[in-house]
């Protein structure tokens, strides 16, 4: 492993450790999402507290539409690791309720789950090259209680000295990952054999053809719709009928990075989510969402 993704793994699990050695554990969860970055960000738990047993439970905030290829992976993961899951009793679905879906079924059910479990500090596995708000971010995140988040009320990070602590009114998301890109979490799977879901690589699927803001969107088709079968892959994992594909010809982990050293944009470009309205992602992080 060469220095530069050292820096970022020791950076990783200090702030893992010291968050979690100067906190409750029975207070503390780490969002699992099954993506590329939550598998990551698991194996960082791992090395972290390596030999024991990592300390604290995971949390998947269960939607109900996640790919078929995602479920299982999640179920063999179940196996090593103290997983819970947690479902919005509403159920929507994507395809008809629109914006309504993601603001209950993900912000709604993650403010529930923190009541439900009782929580205070969850990490997750955001980086800050996805989205321009995600950029806003600290390592430390404030949020209050209600899980709102204000990015003008946030700690100053000007050294590697973290504040891992929270008031009884506020909460805290922490996000070790923040200073990676997309490309290092590709090396950093390469060098550490993590295994991921197997749709990120490419693969032949039919898929329906649209467009938003003059960019391609590769998405999963409802029944009856016009199809095209083409050599796709996913570069992020989330709902599928609000998740695009792009064109790829990427077998294996070398030729990821190969196709990522060349791209311009973000992988949150095939989110359909974030087309919602200007600054969406930015609105959803204020109201409370991951």
């Amino acid at each position: 492993m060469d220095n530069y993704l050292k820096n970022l793994e020791y950076q990783a699990i200090d702030i893992i450790r010291d968050t979690v050695f100067n906190n409750d554990v029975e207070k503390i969860v780490a969002f699992y999402s099954i993506g590329k970055d939550s598998s990551v960000l698991l194996h960082l738990f791992k090395k972290a507290f390596y030999p024991n047993k990592i300390p604290i439970k995971f949390l998947h905030i269960d939607t109900g539409w996640k790919f078929p290829e995602m479920y299982e992976f999640r179920e063999k993961i179940a196996n090593e690791i103290d997983l819970l899951i947690f479902k919005h009793p509403a159920c929507l679905n994507p395809y008809k309720d629109g914006r309504n879906y993601t603001d209950i079924m993900k912000t709604q059910a993650l403010k529930m789950s923190q009541e439900h479990f009782g929580f205070k500090i969850a990490f997750g596995g955001a980086r800050r090259d996805e989205e321009k708000s995600r950029a806003k971010e600290r390592i430390i995140s404030i949020r209050d209680k209600n899980g709102y988040w204000n990015a003008r009320k946030q700690n100053p990070e000007i050294s590697p000295l973290y504040n891992p602590f929270y008031c009884n009114d506020t909460s805290l998301r922490v996000f070790p990952l923040s200073n990676w890109t997309e490309l290092d979490i590709w090396k950093y799977i390469k060098e550490e054999n993590i295994e991921i879901v197997p749709i990120y690589f490419s693969h032949k699927r039919k898929v329906k053809i649209t467009t938003q803001n003059n960019k391609e969107l590769l998405l999963i088709p409802q029944k009856g719709e016009k199809t095209e079968e083409l050599n796709v892959r996913f570069r992020t994992l989330g709902c599928y009928p609000l998740t695009g594909a792009v064109r790829s010809n990427a077998k294996n982990i070398d030729e990821i990075i190969k196709e990522l050293e060349e791209v311009q944009y973000s992988e949150r470009i095939t989110r359909v989510i974030d087309y919602d309205a200007k600054g969406s992602m930015e609105i959803k992080k204020q109201e409370g969402y991951f």
